[in-house]
Order: C-alpha cells, then structure tokens, then sequence
C-alpha cells in the first residue's frame, strides 16, 4: 500500500482519482458520513491535502494536519485557501493556472452570445412550437459593441482577443494598468461600466473583490447593458443583481459562478433575462485532464523533493 496519506475534500474526475490512488493513500473527506471523526482517525499521518477551488482549504481544517505539507488546488482560484495560515506555517500551496484559460475565455464569450442573442430563450421558442406561430423577439447584437473587462490576467487578455475577433472596443478595468495590451485601462469601475455595453467578470475572488461589482455598477451599466460574471460568486453582489434583473436595471445577465454553489438563490430560476450555468467554465475533457495532471505533478514533485510546477506559497 502506498506510504505517503492525503485527504482530498472532493472528487476528481475518475482518471484522476485512479492515478492517485495508485500512488498515495487516498482518504476521501467528501464521502465520510462523520467527517471529523475522519480527521481525527487519520489527520495526525496526512502529509497533503488534494482540493478543489471551490473548497479550498481553511486553518481550521490544516490545523488539525500536524504533518501538512502540501495544498494541491485543483482549478486557479485559491481564495477558499487560507494562504496567510500556509506561509505561517511552512505549508506549500499549488493550483493549476493556464491550463484553464482558454476554455474559461470561450465561456465568457459563449455567455454573452447566449445572453445577447437569447440563445437559451430561442430554443425554447422552437421546442415549444412557437416559430411560424408568433415572431421570435429582436435581440442584441454583439459585433460591434463596447466590452468592459473587470480584470486583465491571463482569462481576461483570453477573452479580450475574442472580443477583438468580433470588431468590439475594449476596455479594462484591473488594480494596474498593463502595458503590454493594447486596450484602453479605466481605474474607476462604475466609469467603465457606463461607458460599456457588457461588462464581463474576470477579477480574482477574495477580500479584495467582495461585492466589487455593487448596485452603483449596476445602474450605471444601465438598462441596455449586459452583465457576464465567470470569475467567482463573491464578486458580485447577488441582492443587487437580482433587484437590477428584476426591475431592468440592466437589460440581462449571464452567469457561470454563485454565492452558495450549487444551492444558488431561486430567484435567479425565475428570471427570463439571466442565463445560468453550472460553474462549468473549465469543464471540457481536454481541460480537465490537464488540470488533473498538473495536479497530480505538483504532488509527485514535492514528495520527490523537485521543484514544484505552479506555487502559489
């Protein structure tokens, strides 16, 4: 049996799971019916711990790891990871940047498709037998238009050279300007968002962006723009957006992230100018199998004591 422990907070995809196992004692935390039994059985030999953006890794739980070593993240966001706790404590931190972005970036632009041509909402109309019965309302066009980008990392110069592709002005909002694009920078968020047609969400989670996209946006994004959030539930804030769908605020949204995922508010299943995705941004095959790998190369090179692929601490 492999010597080496670590816990993983939820499932991978299984030709990840079968690799791991292969090579590691794998305790699964997502499937204990008394999970801190679980740690408290096994916590005191974990040397890493295997996660998932979206559950991350707080002290409370690295705490009860004695012999941690190792956070291995699969996705890029680590803003469920308390880091300040891993520097403290010697605990290195990895997560599976770049492999990610082009796939998030043709989310983002297939959002705004999907929202601006009510792409969900046609195929509705041909299910139900409506075309050649009644006419099929006028939508937005999106060549052409002014994209506001919250965010210009690695996914947000992805999805500016998309937007580019289809004749749109862009412009960027970010904490720095970046020289290295040519896209206008506008320091000042609500300003962006009025000058915008979509404004599309690309900022980290954490602190720093709570809420950043606030109900002052929101209005001065206005009632013909559009909303595309594929960066994290936090950024936005929902009471604000649902009041600006519901009381057309701003004309629509489309949205890959949620505040409480997946239990999201039920409001937004009642809305006819939102389209909803699962958090899917990264969930090709191609994708996924390469986050895994990173991931799993992370680990391989940190018990064989090598340099890690993608530290973040």
């Amino acid at each position: 049996m492999p010597e080496v422990e670590i816990l993983m907070t939820g499932a991978y995809p299984e030709w990840d799971m079968v690799d791991l196992e292969a090579k590691y004692r794998v305790h699964r935390l997502w499937e204990a019916t008394d999970r801190q039994e679980l740690i408290a059985r096994v916590g005191k030999d974990v040397r890493a711990i295997a996660t998932r953006g979206e559950l991350g890794a707080s002290a409370e739980l690295m705490q009860q790891l004695p012999k941690l070593e190792i956070v291995s993240c699969y996705g890029v966001g680590t803003d469920a990871i308390d880091l300040s706790y891993a520097r403290a404590n010697g605990i290195r931190v990895t997560n599976t940047p770049d492999v990610l972005t082009e796939d998030v970036a043709d989310i983002a632009i297939g959002l705004l498709l999907a929202t601006a041509r009510q792409i969900p909402q046609a195929d509705l109309f041909v299910r139900a037998g409506q075309w050649g019965n009644v006419a099929m309302p006028l939508v937005t066009r999106v060549a052409g238009k002014k994209v506001g980008l919250a965010g210009m990392g690695r996914i947000g110069k992805a999805i500016a050279r998309r937007a580019a592709a289809f004749g749109c002005d862009i412009a960027y909002f970010a904490r720095n300007e970046h020289t290295d694009v040519p896209y206008a920078y506008q320091p000042n968020l609500v300003a962006l968002a009025d000058w915008a047609d979509f404004l599309i969400v690309i900022v980290p989670g954490g602190q720093a962006t709570m809420k950043i996209i606030n109900a002052e946006v929101l209005k001065a994004l206005g009632p013909n723009g559009m909303l595309i959030n594929v960066s994290r539930g936090t950024t936005v804030d929902e009471e604000a957006l649902i009041a600006a769908l519901q009381n057309s605020t701003i004309q629509a949204a489309g949205l890959d992230v949620f505040l409480n995922e997946p239990k999201i508010d039920a409001r937004f299943l009642t809305l006819p100018n939102v389209v909803l995705q699962p958090h899917h941004g990264s969930g090709t095959v191609e994708t996924r199998k390469a986050m895994g790998q990173l991931v799993r190369d992370n680990l391989a090179a940190h018990f064989a004591g090598n340099p890690l692929p993608t530290p973040v601490v």
